[in-house]
């Protein structure tokens, strides 16, 4: 491999013009004929069994060529990029400029890391939140405790707001059934919000056996537009009433729950659960609220990649936050009436903030000149394993070393920033502008969007160049 060329352009792209020798392309070629020979039935030989010579004379004699290039191309690149010292924030755009049977040179074009300058980082101040907890909080806790642990009893009376009843219904849309508004024995918490507004409250003040006619409007809203805004009829059958019993909350329901003997000891671990939480809110608040004071300060020609970069890894756990609820982003963007450009238009503020409080925290390491300790590496492995349930050597190969290396030196770089600023016990007041002598003309205000705990971006595989056309392989 030898780099003909390097050439800066505008906005940390690079163009590197990159040449493979005959060595290497000869034993390129070579594995592109064995891996693709053996598939291929050429007339008057076995599978497989047809020499080169006989393939090249048949299709041309750089029928293995682009293959050649694809399996050669990464290695020659990754030696250029590491000889050259550059540091390539997203995947190359290759081109193949010359290509014979002594080789061949392409241009490769990817944005790099920019130079970064940052103001002052050390002896900031912004306001700390008191991290505190109520005692209605830790009420509401045992209460929600109480509600899952609650039993669910026959009730001889009339249901009542907060039962559970167990009904058959269908509805009709103009005195015919509707498709999917039918259901028998259904679990209904008469409350819970889960069928269309007014029906649950309907329902309520029936008894077991009855079979009341539920007239109802759909929601103009509603997601299937043959019912949306229409008046329907629901025709039921009520089967049971269950009332909901809760325990009393007492020493003996402190035991059932959890590892404590009584009530109150119960209380405090939830005290001292929930203050933990709220530390690390405070903290992360003061955290981002100090890093909001560096980044008007930051001097950086961020290339979009890296932007794009994190919007990806933002999308990518907000789409797993909502199937971890049953939804996905398709129904996400139905019920919220909103389509993929809005979306991305949402998360890009804090896929732009991600990106700045990344660079602050990677030139903190460099003008600090930030290590990891020994040891501190393995520490991390064993504990990214022991929280996963997984072995040590998983860990290690699920998480490269440089990538886990890089968050910890960012971790460095945020305490470094917290432990040197100073904490005010109220919120800062906004300075006031000087009112003019004379009328003005009015300036629209700048805002800035608070952003939160950065988020490193994820690495993406590198494309091989685009394939030439070649004819189809026989089977």
């Amino acid at each position: 491999m030898t780099v003909k060329s390097v050439e800066k352009k505008e906005k940390n792209l690079v163009e590197m013009k990159i040449e493979v020798g005959a060595e290497v392309f000869t034993a390129a070629v070579d594995k592109a004929f064995r891996r693709s020979a053996a598939k291929m039935n050429v007339p008057g030989f076995r599978k497989g069994k047809a020499p080169r010579k006989i393939i090249e004379s048949m299709y041309g004699q750089g029928f293995f060529y682009q293959d050649a290039v694809n399996d050669s191309w990464q290695d020659a690149y990754d030696k250029a990029v590491e000889s050259e010292g550059l540091e390539p924030v997203e995947r190359p755009d290759v081109e193949v400029e010359e290509l014979g049977a002594d080789g061949y040179t392409f241009i490769a074009r990817v944005h790099v890391y920019p130079e970064v300058e940052i103001g002052e980082y050390k002896g900031l101040s912004a306001y700390a939140p008191p991290a505190e907890v109520t005692d209605a909080e830790i009420g509401a806790e045992v209460e929600r405790m109480r509600e899952r642990n609650a039993s669910l009893v026959t009730a001889e009376r009339a249901a009542q707001m907060g039962d559970t009843v167990i009904l058959d219904y269908e509805g009709f849309l103009d005195g015919t059934p509707f498709e999917g508004g039918k259901g028998e024995k259904q679990t209904l918490e008469l409350g819970s919000g889960r069928f269309i507004p007014g029906f649950e409250e309907k329902v309520a003040g029936g008894k077991a056996g009855d079979e009341p006619d539920i007239d109802i409007t759909f929601p103009e809203d509603y997601h299937a537009e043959h019912l949306a805004g229409k008046p329907v009829v629901f025709k039921c059958k009520i089967h049971e009433v269950k009332e909901k019993i809760l325990p009393e909350a007492d020493d003996e329901f402190a035991k059932d729950i959890s590892e404590f003997d009584t009530l109150d000891a119960y209380k405090e671990s939830v005290r001292g659960r929930i203050l933990q939480a709220r530390e690390r809110e405070a903290q992360n608040a003061f955290e981002n609220a100090l890093l909001q004071k560096i980044i008007p300060t930051l001097k950086s020609d961020i290339p979009e990649a890296m932007i794009q970069q994190q919007l990806d890894n933002i999308l990518s756990d907000f789409s797993h936050s909502l199937r971890q609820r049953g939804m996905n982003v398709q129904q996400y963007m139905q019920i919220t009436g909103t389509d993929e450009s809005a979306l991305i238009a949402q998360f890009r503020p804090q896929a732009e903030n991600h990106t700045k409080c990344s660079l602050i925290f990677d030139k903190i390491v460099q003008l600090e000149n930030l290590k990891l300790d020994d040891g501190e590496l393995d520490a991390e492995y064993k504990r990214l394993a022991e929280m996963y349930t997984i072995k040590e050597d998983e860990a290690r190969k699920s998480i490269p070393e440089k990538s886990l290396t890089h968050d910890l030196l960012a971790l460095k770089a945020s305490k470094l920033i917290t432990e040197t600023a100073v904490k005010l016990d109220k919120p800062e007041e906004a300075k006031e502008e000087p009112k003019p002598k004379k009328p003005a003309a009015k300036k629209k205000a700048a805002t800035a969007d608070a952003g939160e705990k950065p988020v490193k971006p994820a690495a993406k595989k590198k494309p091989a160049p685009k394939a030439a056309k070649k004819p189809e392989e026989e089977n």
